[in-house]
């Protein structure tokens, strides 16, 4: 699945999360690396809103920046 929203969007998502969540960016980063090993986008944007009942906005902004910061690190 890829990112529906734009990158306004996803750069306030992202801005907001500490608000909306109790937690920021590095914490769900976190959250994502020590989880189940989901390969698929969707598989992981549905595991952070079941396990910690987050907004689907929130969730795909999460997973959209854990990508970009994966492929960041093998590709940059």
């Amino acid at each position: 699945m890829a990112l529906h929203h734009s990158e306004e969007t996803h750069q306030n998502l992202v801005a907001r999360l500490s608000h909306a969540t109790g937690r920021d960016l590095p914490e769900w980063l976190r959250a994502l690396e020590d989880g189940p090993a989901f390969l698929r986008f969707e598989d992981r944007v549905k595991w952070l809103r079941a396990e910690y009942g987050i907004a689907h906005g929130h969730a795909t902004a999460i997973v959209h920046e854990h990508d970009l910061q994966r492929a960041q690190r093998y590709f940059g």
